[in-house]
């Protein structure tokens, strides 16, 4: 849970080794893939398949809030077309 409860998407920090975030970074570029997307994707569905009752439970309120917040502000942010 975030320390202020109102910031629902907060930003985090984990350790990666750099080589390995900047080849994820070039490899999901080149498939059209936002990192952070893939990774709330990958959380979610890691959810979805291991978690209790409770932790359910979070994963839906929390895509609720997130479906509140982007009919607020517009919906998801859109991709940037590359050429």
């Amino acid at each position: 849970m975030a320390a202020d409860d109102t910031d629902h998407t907060f930003a985090t920090r984990f350790r990666i080794p750099r080589r390995m975030w900047d080849a994820y970074g070039t490899a999901a570029k080149r498939h059209g893939v936002d990192r952070s997307a893939d990774l709330v994707d990958h959380v979610r569905t890691f959810i979805r398949e291991h978690g209790d009752e409770q932790e359910l439970a979070e994963l839906e309120a929390a895509d609720q809030e997130l479906a509140e917040r982007r009919a607020r502000k517009g919906g998801r942010p859109k991709k940037e077309q590359t050429a």
